[in-house]
């Protein structure tokens, strides 16, 4: 099954995890699909003829989107709906990542998959329009929601911490913001079991919750990066309103997870033991 799939993303850091886990699958990039043309990933999947189709390609640049709303919505939104209604024409199953930035983060409980969203920017609006128009194509589908995604690959905040933390004694993390740190390599590993899932259980479709645990802070998050990779930096707790971005962030960005763990037997991963590994990989390849 694996050699007939077809994800979109290459580069990104599930679609990284996602070839070393698949590499027998077709990893369709920018120069085959350009998620801008909507049109032309309808096309490829009319001409590879998947059993399933995964994207793991998003455009992901939270505060670059208030200034690229109409590319982030192309690629976030117009794409994945034509991805899935190619898939719904064909009746094969479509396993999209979505975010917690769908939610406006408000309160102290896990969002549940069923709370109605109230993106705060312009990357959760067009993520969350993409997510309806998964919807509407009425094909099997698992849209999987996960948050503040980590691994040795690409732009991440694990990767922002362990270069400025080599580089000063003591930094500023904001601490009122909460969620779970998500390994991409789980997120990778989830993918396979959500389609072979909805191959024999089309019923199974819908949103779905999955993101690390235990729920943390970024400064405590930070601590745990620093005292992992042994770099003696000193975290200050600042509040969000003290480090100003041009996108506003969730504060709440914890996800109930309970739906995904008993539909498909996926649980939370430890976030911990994926930063061990992901330290180790990072020190490994330089």
């Amino acid at each position: 099954m694996h050699d007939n799939l077809l994800i979109f993303g290459k580069t990104g850091q599930v679609a990284t995890e996602l070839r070393a886990l698949l590499p027998e699958a077709h990893f369709a990039g920018r120069d085959e699909a350009d998620l801008t043309g909507p049109a032309a990933c309808a096309d490829l999947i009319a001409r590879v003829a998947p059993a399933a189709v995964i994207n793991a390609a998003a455009y992901t640049a939270v505060d670059k989107a208030e200034d690229e709303a109409e590319i982030a919505h192309l690629v976030n939104a117009s794409a994945p709906t034509a991805m899935a209604e190619a898939c719904a024409a064909r009746s094969i199953p479509f396993v999209h990542i979505s975010t917690d930035y769908v939610f406006d983060g408000s309160g102290e409980r896990p969002f549940a998959p069923d709370d109605t969203p109230a993106p705060l920017g312009v990357y959760g609006r067009t993520k969350l329009a993409g997510e309806e128009g998964v919807v509407a194509a009425g094909g099997s589908y698992v849209i999987l929601r996960t948050s503040w995604v980590f691994s040795a690959h690409g732009s991440n905040f694990v990767k922002t911490m362990l270069r400025l933390g080599a580089e000063r004694d003591a930094l500023s993390i904001v601490a009122d913001q909460i969620g779970g740190p998500t390994p991409a390599r789980q997120i990778a590993d989830a993918c396979p079991t959500l389609v072979r899932q909805l191959q024999i259980a089309p019923e199974k479709s819908g949103i779905y919750h999955f993101s690390g645990a235990p729920d943390t802070t970024w400064a405590d998050f930070a601590r745990a990066i620093f005292e992992a990779a042994g770099l003696d930096c000193a975290v200050t707790e600042i509040a969000t309103a003290d480090y100003p971005t041009p996108a506003a962030r969730p504060l709440n960005s914890r996800l109930d997870c309970t739906a995904t763990e008993a539909t498909f037997g996926i649980t939370r991963p430890d976030w911990r033991a994926a930063l061990t590994d992901t330290i180790a990989t990072l020190k490994g390849s330089q």
